[in-house]
């Protein structure tokens, strides 16, 4: 009987020691939630086709990053040296943000801002739903820093995002990166009911202008010239702005084409995978330890919201001042909050159901590439008041 209860004794200890070496020992409420998050990103990429891209890299983050770890096992993504905290350098010192805008720029056209200027307004006009999340951060206690990188998820650009809360605010990097990614796979749902709201049948109709030709030679100019005007004016955006405009040279020069195709493709694909994944396992259990995380989309929500009203209405307003076979469409206001090529997305799918034969993508890419170099310069002068 002794024997049998020793045993029995020894059986349980090892158990016990055995539970103590796996996961299930340290799991708490926090693991659980981010874990079922992690696996929600993954269905609404698979099932609902929203940016899997984006969404599964950074599910599958998420579930890597919350899985517990057994104490003295040292390899997680704090951990200094670990393989998840190498891969997590990129991430957190600004390097992915940066590889993302050269490949941004290797892809990107400017013609329809170099052929229309007015356009460059609207993505500009759009930021201000930053300023306005900035001052509702500040009046309930929020550090100008917070203030700031939360009121950038309002542009609904996930590197700059990233990119300013890795230099003012990176204790809270992982909860911005994740509601702006978020934002940015739910805008073809959230915009278009603000669209339709703002915006009478009338205005929906309006049929905009065919761009006109824009020469080779100016569009070789845009990105020297670009580069030049916003890094004397705000260098901060220079590690930004400064990769965007040289991405989009390697691709109009015409002498580059090798270089201009891995920076949109392999590298791109690349990066993505890596900035997906590392803003994954950024989010912590630990966002529930204080309320921040709650005014962090709450505002962030808020920010992008206000981003996409003021887009639409300077329109309606810049129509007032315009001849009638000049006007712009107000779809294509939404487009300035600069989530690319979403955005644009919105404005024609919104637009095709008015009308067939209106198809605004073109158009709205004027903003939405606007809207990326303006929410970029505003995070520079964020950095230079603040950092």
């Amino acid at each position: 009987m002794e024997n049998s209860t020793s045993i029995a004794s020894q059986l349980q200890e090892s158990f016990q020691q055995f539970i103590s070496f796996t996961s299930f020992s340290g799991i708490s409420w926090g693991h659980f939630i981010l874990i079922c998050l992690g696996l929600a990103l993954i269905y609404l990429a698979i099932v609902k086709e929203r940016e899997p891209l984006l969404l599964i890299p950074i599910g599958f983050g998420i579930i890597i990053g919350n899985i517990p770890l057994p104490h003295g096992l040292q390899i997680g993504v704090d951990v200094q040296g670990s393989i998840l905290n190498q891969l997590q350098y990129g991430l957190t010192h600004g390097l992915y943000p940066a590889l993302i805008f050269l490949g941004l720029g290797a892809m990107t056209d400017f013609s329809s801002i170099i052929s229309n200027p007015k356009l460059i307004l609207i993505g500009a006009f759009a930021q201000l739903g930053i300023l306005a999340s900035f001052l509702i951060s500040s009046s309930i206690g929020l550090t100008h820093a917070e203030a700031s990188t939360i009121g950038m998820i309002g542009s609904a650009n996930g590197p700059v995002a990233i990119f300013l809360s890795s230099k003012l605010t990176p204790d809270i990097l992982g909860s911005i990166a994740i509601t702006t990614y978020i934002l940015m796979a739910l805008v073809i749902v959230l915009q278009p009911p603000i669209m339709k709201l703002l915006t009478t049948k009338k205005e929906r109709l309006i049929k905009m202008k065919p761009p006109r030709q824009v020469t080779q030679l100016e569009k070789v100019l845009f990105p020297i010239f670009g580069l030049l005007l916003t890094a004397f004016v705000v260098p901060a955006s220079l590690p930004l702005l400064g990769m965007l405009f040289f991405g989009n040279l390697l691709k109009e020069s015409a002498v580059t084409k090798r270089l201009a195709e891995t920076a949109k493709g392999p590298m791109i694909d690349i990066i993505t995978i890596l900035i997906g994944f590392t803003v994954g396992i950024s989010v912590q259990s630990s966002i529930f330890n204080s309320n921040k995380i709650i005014w962090i989309i709450l505002i962030g929500t808020i920010s992008f919201i206000v981003s996409t009203v003021i887009g639409i209405i300077f329109v309606k307003v810049l129509n007032l001042f315009l001849k009638p076979d000049n006007r712009i469409n107000p779809l294509i206001g939404n487009a300035g909050v600069s989530a690319v090529p979403d955005s644009a997305r919105a404005s024609q799918i919104v637009g095709l159901e008015y009308d067939k034969n209106n198809h605004l993508l073109m158009h709205a890419m004027g903003p939405s590439v606007a809207g990326v170099i303006a929410s970029t310069l505003a995070a520079g002068v964020l950095i230079s008041y603040f950092i």
